[in-house]
Formats: C-alpha cells, sequence, structure tokens
C-alpha cells in the first residue's frame, strides 16, 4: 500500500494495477505513429507534403521537403527510401505509397522557390566553422549555419560541389541540372569555397584557430580484392567508385565488350549500368550471398535486370586470369548458405567445380571504406578497432571537443538521407558549442496538433480508404537510355499519376484521440472500426492486454493507446499498428469522445529556416 493525504488524514491508496493510460503529450508518441516520418532519419513530414501534391500546391510540399532534407529533387530519385518499408499502407496491400517519387513530383513540379530561401546573413557572429567536403553532410551544415552568420569555409579536393552525389552516382539516375539547382541553393548562401584544396593535415587545420571543424568527406576508397592475378591483369580491373567518378568528370568514355562487376550493392548496380552504355555488350553481376541478402535496394536491382543485367549469386572470385597480363576471365568457386549451431549463416564451399567467366574488364564494388590518413593519432582524435573516429550519434562529435563528423565519414557507408540528418545534428552542436552550451542538451522539436473537425461528418482532409495499387513510374525507352550515359531513365510522375499516387497516403500523422469521460461505451466505434483495432476492456498488464484485444497485438514495435476515465472503470485500448486513421470512429461517436487531429512534427534544427 502507498499513502496519501485526504481532508488532512493520511489513507490508504492502492497502487494502479495494469497498463498506464498513454502520454499523448509526449511528442515522440505520436510522431512514432506516423512510421513513415518516425523512419526517415531526417524526420520529413511525409503525409503533410504528400496532401500538399494531392491539393496541387507542389511549391509548398516542396518547401515542407526542403526544410527537412534539404534535397528534395537530389533525394526524389536517389534515396534509399527507408520510409516506405513503414508505410501503413504497405499493412493492407503489397506496395506501400511511393514516398520517394512523390518528392520528385513535388520538386519537378515547383515553381520559383527562391525567393522563400534564406538569405545570406547581413551581419556575420564573427564564428569561424572548416567543412571537410562538400557532399550532402557538409552541405546541410552550411544551409543550417549560414544564415545564423557563421563563416563557414568549405574545403574539397575535387574543383567541383556535391562531393559523392556527382561522382558517384551517374547522370542517368541524377541528372547535372537537379543537382546543380539544389547545391546552389545552398552556395547562394555564400560560404567560402575551397575547391580543388585536399586536406592533408588536421593538425594543420587546427592551427588555424577555426571554432569549429565538421569532416563530411565520405568514404572515398573502395575496397581491394587481393586474389592471385590482380596485379598482373591490374591494367583491365578498376574499383568500382573510382571508375564511376571517372566517367562523371568524363575521363573514362568507353569499357569492354564483356564486363564482369564484382558486388552486390548499389555502386555494383550502378556501376553495370554505366557499363552497359559505355559499349559492354555483355555484363554480368556476380555476388557471393544469394540475391535477397544483397545489400542493393530491390529497385536498383529490378533496373539492372530491365536493361538486361543477369544477376549470379553464391559465386566467390579465386582468381583473375590473365594472357601476358591481359584479362581473360573470373574464376569463382561456388559456395552455398548454411547456418551452424548458433544460428549464424556461413557461406561454405559446395564442392562443385569452379566456374569460369571469360571478359575483357572488371569493376570491384565490394564496398566502401573511410581513409583517413590526414588525421594524426596524436590530437585527441580516439579511433576504434575499426580505425573509425568514435562518434558521439546524438551530437556527431567525436573525442576531440572541437571537431564533428557526419555521413559516412562519421560510421560507414549509408545513403544522402543519413548524411542530411547527421548533417543537422552536427549543426545543432555546433550552434550550442560556439553559444558557450552543453551541446548535449538538445533543443525540444516544434509539435502542432489540432482537430481536422469540419462538422459532425466532415473533415478537412481525404479519409476515403479504399483498396489502391501502386503506381508504375514511367521510364524512357531502353533503347534510347543504353545509348546515353546522361539520359535520365526515369521520367518521374506526371501531375495525373502523381495525384493518384497520392491518394494511396492514409493520412497516419491526422491521429485519433480519444477523451474517457465524454464516452459512453456504446460500443459504437468497435463496431464500425474496419480493421478491428479498439477494445473496451478490464487494464491489465501489456502483455496480458495485447492478447486480449478484438484483434490480437503481435507487433511490439507499434505502441498500444491506452485511456481510462470510463464509468464503467473499463479502459480503451487502440492497436496503433492496425488503426488506418480512417476517422469512422470519430464519425460514428455520438458524444465526440474520439476526435482526429492532425500531429505535425517538426525535428529541431539550428537554421531558422525551419520555422514557417
Amino acid at each position: 500500500m502507498s499513502t496519501d493525504v485526504a481532508g488532512g488524514q493520511v489513507v490508504g491508496v492502492a497502487p494502479r494495477k495494469g497498463m498506464r493510460p498513454t502520454d499523448i503529450s509526449n511528442p515522440d508518441y505520436f510522431h512514432k505513429v506516423v512510421d513513415c516520418q518516425w523512419a526517415c532519419p531526417a524526420h520529413t513530414p511525409v503525409p503533410e507534403y504528400i496532401r500538399m501534391i494531392a491539393a496541387g500546391r507542389y511549391s509548398d510540399a516542396y518547401m515542407v521537403n526542403w526544410w527537412s532534407n534539404v534535397f528534395p529533387g537530389i533525394l526524389g530519385r536517389t534515396c534509399d527510401r527507408p520510409c516506405e518499408p513503414a508505410c501503413r499502407r504497405g499493412r493492407v496491400e503489397k506496395d506501400p505509397v511511393a514516398i520517394c517519387r512523390l518528392k520528385r513530383v513535388a520538386a519537378d513540379n515547383k515553381d520559383d522557390i527562391r525567393g522563400r530561401l534564406p538569405k545570406p546573413a547581413k551581419i556575420k557572429n564573427g564564428r569561424r566553422i572548416a567543412l571537410i567536403g562538400c557532399g550532402p553532410a557538409s552541405l546541410t551544415v552550411a544551409r543550417d549555419l549560414l544564415p545564423l552568420g557563421y563563416h563557414l569555409v568549405i574545403y574539397d579536393a575535387d574543383k567541383t560541389t556535391g562531393g559523392m552525389m556527382r561522382t558517384q552516382i551517374p547522370k542517368f539516375r541524377l541528372p547535372e541540372t537537379v543537382l546543380d539547382e539544389e547545391v546552389g541553393y545552398i552556395t547562394d548562401l555564400q560560404p567560402e569555397m575551397r575547391l580543388g584544396a585536399r586536406i592533408e593535415s588536421m593538425k594543420a587545420l587546427l592551427a588555424e584557430n577555426y571554432d569549429a571543424i565538421f569532416v563530411g568527406c565520405g568514404a572515398p576508397r573502395g575496397r581491394e580484392l587481393e586474389i592471385p592475378g590482380r596485379k598482373e591483369a591490374g591494367k583491365n580491373i578498376h574499383i568500382g567508385i573510382d571508375w564511376l567518378s571517372s566517367v562523371s568528370f568524363g575521363h573514362t568514355t568507353k569499357i569492354g565488350r564483356r564486363v564482369i562487376v564484382l558486388g552486390g550493392g548499389n555502386t555494383a548496380m550502378d556501376c553495370c549500368r554505366t557499363a552497359r552504355r559505355l559499349g559492354g555488350e555483355e555484363v554480368h553481376v556476380v555476388v557471393r550471398s544469394g540475391f535477397e541478402e544483397m545489400k542493393a535496394s530491390p529497385w536498383e536491382k529490378e533496373d539492372a535486370m530491365h536493361e538486361g543485367i543477369p544477376i549470379h549469386n553464391y559465386l566467390v572470385p579465386k582468381e583473375f586470369k590473365h594472357t601476358s597480363g591481359k584479362l581473360t576471365g573470373v574464376l569463382f568457386e561456388k559456395v552455398k548458405a548454411e547456418r551452424d549451431a548458433k544460428g549464424r549463416r556461413n557461406l561454405v564451399a559446395t564442392g562443385e567445380p569452379d566456374v569460369l567467366m571469360e571478359c575483357d574488364d572488371v569493376l570491384v564494388a565490394v564496398g566502401q571504406e573511410n581513409a583517413f590518413p590526414w588525421i594524426e593519432r596524436d590530437i585527441g582524435i580516439e579511433f576504434d578497432k575499426w580505425d573509425m573516429p568514435v562518434v558521439d550519434p546524438s551530437t556527431m562529435r567525436c573525442t576531440h571537443p572541437k571537431i564533428f563528423f557526419g555521413g559516412d565519414a562519421a560510421f560507414g557507408p549509408k545513403n544522402i538521407i543519413w548524411a542530411v540528418a547527421h548533417g543537422h545534428e552536427a549543426a545543432i552542436s555546433i550552434d550550442l558549442l560556439c553559444s558557450g552550451n552543453d551541446i548535449s542538451v538538445r533543443p525540444p522539436p516544434h509539435v502542432n496538433i489540432a482537430s481536422q473537425k469540419m462538422g459532425i461528418h466532415e473533415w478537412s482532409y481525404d479519409n476515403d480508404i479504399s483498396n489502391d495499387k501502386r503506381y508504375k513510374v514511367p521510364h524512357a525507352p531502353p533503347e534510347k537510355t543504353l545509348k546515353d550515359v546522361r539520359l535520365e531513365v526515369e521520367l518521374g510522375f506526371d501531375r495525373k499519376l502523381g495525384f493518384l499516387e497520392a491518394e494511396r497516403c492514409l493520412n497516419c500523422d491526422v491521429q485519433t484521440v480519444f477523451e474517457g469521460p465524454k464516452c459512453i461505451e456504446c460500443d459504437a466505434c468497435v463496431d464500425i472500426c474496419p480493421v478491428d483495432c479498439i477494445t473496451f476492456t478490464a487494464n491489465g498488464e501489456e502483455k496480458d492486454l495485447r492478447t486480449r484485444l478484438t484483434a490480437p497485438a503481435p507487433n511490439l514495435t507499434q505502441d498500444l493507446y491506452m485511456a481510462d476515465g470510463l464509468k464503467t472503470g473499463r479502459v480503451m485500448v487502440k492497436d496503433e499498428d492496425m488503426c488506418l486513421h480512417c476517422g469512422l470512429c470519430a464519425e460514428r461517436c455520438p458524444t465526440g469522445a474520439w476526435d482526429m487531429q492532425k500531429f505535425l512534427f517538426d525535428p529541431p534544427q539550428a537554421s531558422p529556416c525551419q520555422s514557417r
């Protein structure tokens, strides 16, 4: 028993049994329910901009993206789409909403938005920040800090902007015009650009008395494949990311007729598709793992196979075959996947004869790794056993108090959207550091929640739920695209298809909000719910409640929404994993105990361009 004071006397109070009511005032609760935004590293308000696209408000939709992910047109073509596997539409149909491609719809159809962008700071704050690398992470830091009056100096070994977005993503996926436009929005904020300037010493850079240094140089080195014949046939064996860079800058314009690409990631897919456009008539991808285990995104594999590029699995390269230094083929060992006693997956030889594949050139795309020979090991930066800097994932600061990392340089190769997220966090940290504040105390997000009720049965958003399959993105014909390494393959949704795809969004940011004292427990909401996600029952521990709902709730990654205050002492429990946010419960409720309220979550940023 616990004690409480009532009327000046201490009385016994029985401890609460069962699950506690959900604290919907916690910003993270409804944020997590918006699965797509929760999964996005930059926390882009996805349903918000999709509704704008459906309404034909393309410029507004673009700006919602730009505040969060900085590169809507670029990411609308190249993002790894962590939002889409989380999409609630994927729980009722095979395919999620084409969130990534809708981002491109906003970018392709917007008006001139330059008047809505921040302007260069008229007054500088006296702080100088060095940014190493001119890729997405550094450019995000620049976007956030330049309007605040910081003087930023951007170094890059290349003489062009964009980093890996320019050097490693083929033009047929990301046109240079799109890249130049969105990078230009940031360089228009007037950072000091030192292109073609390779940093050779972190110690020397520290001696220039910058207030902070951000390292966003990517993972610039492709992994080697040291097997017999590598040196002898080296003239025709190329490291994938270096080869793509050479193609991007026009130094490489052709390749042999027969090409083998080693590796199963997105870089390998870019290599094989580029090789087809540079003269490779027979291009094969060879992977040591199974097809499903390949790191390449499913759509990247589909695009490669659509262009007539076969993918061979469970083959491990053993030797580069050559005659007098001329590459003639690659010898592979056949393997299979087996699990040991602890359930760990291993590749073991099948004992079958080796496979010889003839070729004229090989592109090695078996991974990328960081290279920090220019960072001295006696300046206070701690490195782990993989020779990576030890970086705090919340602040992006390493063990040196003035140095921050982001993008591939921080935690190894990922995607542009992760680099953007790192850049936002690092910019907050740098701003806090230069203001003399504790960088571990992070600013809160901006949150707004408002009822969408227009009348008893009318809402300010489209809540009609129906079966609706994903619409296909049109592609340019292969007979044209395979002849031009710069011709964009995906044409994107036009306005009509963009509208139809936007209509598939279930508006997961419009939350079901329940007020127990208003409820008369008529069960009308239970009867009308199309997915049986609402239950009125006696309270209990969460594990027990999950088994007693109208439809059991086995997915522990999504919460139960529980509210009390009912006259019978029962509780209302809603499975957030199943709810479609259709609003039928609120329409049917005779007392207004249910309401549909739009939840808008803006993650914190250092930049004033977040406010709207």
